[in-house]
């Protein structure tokens, strides 16, 4: 999508605010968009402050943000905000944004000799940094100039661009916030904001979005060291107290040491408490799967020795929350590593190899907290994966643990048996693979862990293959027409994995959730050389987005095994897929006698294929094979039974 079109695009209408929003409702927007509503304050607040003290003024404002009381939070009416294309929309993040906007402007109004300080102006309590600078990290030449340009408006004209960038779809919505905000002239803030001439940002979105206008993602540089050398006795005396709190929080209580690695508390509500309290975790009965209508994570049972470990499982859940700076925290593409909006499901708590491991599940993602069987914190580790509309054939194995290039699945409860298959051997026989009676698998070798591709061990649970992919869901494998992947089950099918297995490496750590292997065409070669076949491979991931498609040509004679020819590849692309079951590719090939020609081969309902440029000519039906020169550039396309054009994937 170009520039002019994201610009133009129709937006949802806005809605008015129902008051009240509950101070729960309020805390959770604020927890989920903490990012957005800061880097709303930073671009607000007045330049003047400096980068380091707006980094840790716009913070202050957003955790400040929330009603003091547990009722209603009563407000006047705002616009919520876009509900469509990934942006919050609910009554909850209107009421926090209308405050930390209201407190940025004004930190930024002029006070006379008489008046104390405002709240927005005073050095924030908290957070506070010592002996250190903060500031976003540095853009190119375009956000430079859009920060100059920022610094000469008004904090009414600033917050009217912001809010028009990033936040309201209407001029008539960004006037009613600012009116509501304090803003006696939103009309001549609209017109200050109307006169900024900046770049116009990259393709997908405002400039504004930029790492160079995020408070979240930080740059440190020490103070005046001369100057902190003055102060050693001060800082020695604050550190003491801090000791002395440290200890009083370990206590047996409310402190940090029943929690473990997790950070200290930052807010207390009803829901928060909930999603922390280990009896009201929820389990699912042994047999719910079986009656289940789509069986996935959310009717595993809960299984493990440690499940009855209150403490075990309140660390974990307090990690979850809030981890240390300590803990070892990795997401998926697309997985947001933020803590659960309720009390989530226990799928295992149970020791493994050195580690004591938690599995949980929150309807949308899987959890997995891990720490040292000594019950030493200090290397906790939190694993998050999205999970989301899981069935049997994904839902079939979660990663456990990982040692020295190996891993450990727990299989779900619908897994009658496991083997290993050696996907570059496609003739080579299935070996057994062990499992405790709670669906624990003994280790095998990962293929994520290796640099080379000399063998590829996939996992057969029932009729599913998998693949161990680096993260902690393994991504299904199928085969055939994308309108009807099947399992790979037949020799046919463990040949064309054969060639196709070593690319898997392409994908790892990108969320995959499934991947698609079809040979969507089979071409007899000139001169008698045999027929080439060729594949279209698709991974598609959970969060619907990043799909990668590869194109393969496959000659004559090659060894069983061997990596097949790349010829075109793919992102975002729905090439290959259910929306699009259709793909063409095209090779240069040179035969055994030193004659070069240019192949196409197309897949799907394509009935006519059509080169020009350095090579001419067409075809009926989805092959052509022409005559060409070595580099020979052409140009392909192809029609489909319905008169549809479609060019090469690329």
């Amino acid at each position: 999508m170009d520039v002019e079109q994201h610009a133009t695009a129709p937006r949802p209408l806005t809605q008015a605010l129902p008051a009240p929003v509950d101070v729960e409702q309020a805390e959770a927007a604020l927890i989920e968009h903490y990012p957005r509503l800061v880097r709303l304050g930073y671009l607000v607040l007045p330049p003047a402050l400096g980068r380091h003290r707006r980094v840790l003024t716009a913070h202050a404002l957003v955790q400040r943000a929330l009603p003091r009381t547990r009722g209603g939070a009563k407000e006047a009416v705002v616009p919520a905000p876009r509900g469509a294309g990934g942006f919050p929309g609910d009554p909850g993040y209107a009421y926090v944004r209308q405050r930390v906007l209201r407190a940025a402007l004004r930190a930024g109004r002029p006070r006379g000799p008489w008046r104390l300080p405002r709240p927005g102006q005073l050095p924030p309590s908290l957070p506070q940094v010592w002996g250190l600078r903060l500031f976003p990290r540095s853009g190119g030449a375009d956000e430079l100039v859009l920060d100059q340009a920022l610094a000469a408006l008004s904090g009414p004209g600033r917050a009217a661009y912001v809010l028009r960038e990033l936040e309201l779809p209407t001029d008539h919505d960004v006037r009613q916030l600012l009116s509501s905000a304090g803003v006696s002239d939103p009309d001549a803030a609209l017109a200050e904001a109307d006169r900024v001439h900046v770049p116009a940002g990259s393709r997908d979105g405002s400039l504004l979005e930029s790492v160079e206008f995020d408070p979240c993602s930080l740059q440190a540089r020490p103070t005046d060291l001369m100057r902190r050398r003055q102060h050693t006795r001060a800082a020695l005396g604050a550190a003491a107290a801090v000791v002395v709190c440290g200890t009083l929080l370990g206590l047996p209580g409310e402190g940090w040491g029943r929690d473990g690695a997790a950070a200290p508390p930052y807010a207390q509500n009803a829901a928060a408490e909930q999603a922390l309290d280990p009896a009201r975790l929820t389990t699912a009965s042994p047999t719910a799967w079986k009656r289940a209508d789509r069986p996935g994570f959310a009717v595993w049972p809960a299984r493990g020795n440690r499940t009855g470990d209150r403490e075990l499982l309140r660390r974990a859940l307090a990690v979850w929350a809030r981890p240390g700076r300590s803990v070892q925290v990795t997401a998926t593409p697309g997985t947001a590593p933020g803590p659960a909006a309720g009390p989530p499901q226990l799928l295992y708590a149970g020791e493994v190899d050195s580690a004591v491991v938690v599995l949980l599940h929150d309807g949308l993602r899987v959890v997995r907290y891990a720490e040292a069987r000594s019950g030493d914190t200090r290397s906790a580790a939190l694993d998050f994966a999205r999970a989301d509309a899981a069935d049997t054939g994904t839902a079939t194995a979660l990663v456990v643990s990982r040692t020295d290039g190996n891993v450990r699945f727990l299989t779900a409860p619908w897994v009658t048996g496991a083997t290993v298959r050696d996907l570059l051997q496609p003739a080579g026989s299935a070996e057994p693979l062990h499992r405790d009676a709670d669906g624990l698998t003994d280790s095998v070798p990962s293929p994520a862990a290796s640099s080379d591709c000399h063998g590829w061990k996939a996992l057969q649970f029932g009729d599913h293959l998998v693949s161990d992919l680096g993260e902690l869901l393994p991504a299904r494998l199928t085969a055939g027409s994308p309108t009807a992947p099947h399992d790979v089950s037949g020799p046919k099918d463990r040949a064309g994995w054969a060639h196709t297995a070593c690319h898997l490496a392409s994908v790892r750590g990108q969320g995959v959730r499934s991947v698609n292997s079809w040979q969507f065409a089979t071409q007899v070669l000139p001169g008698g050389a045999g027929s080439a076949e060729w594949f279209c491979t698709r991974a598609e991931t959970w969060r619907g987005a990043g799909s990668r498609v590869l194109a393969q040509f496959q000659a004559p004679g090659t060894r069983t095994g061997a990596p097949g020819a790349v010829v075109a590849r793919a992102e975002d692309s729905p090439a290959c897929g259910a929306r699009e079951p259709h793909v063409l590719a095209g090779a240069l090939w040179k035969s055994a006698k030193g004659n070069w020609y240019a192949l196409a081969a197309g897949g799907g309902e394509v009935t006519a294929v059509t080169a020009s440029g350095g090579v001419t000519g067409s075809a009926p039906g989805p092959l052509l094979a022409l005559p060409a020169k070595p580099g020979a550039r052409t140009e392909l396309s192809a029609r489909l039974s319905d008169g549809t054009r479609i060019t090469p994937l690329h």
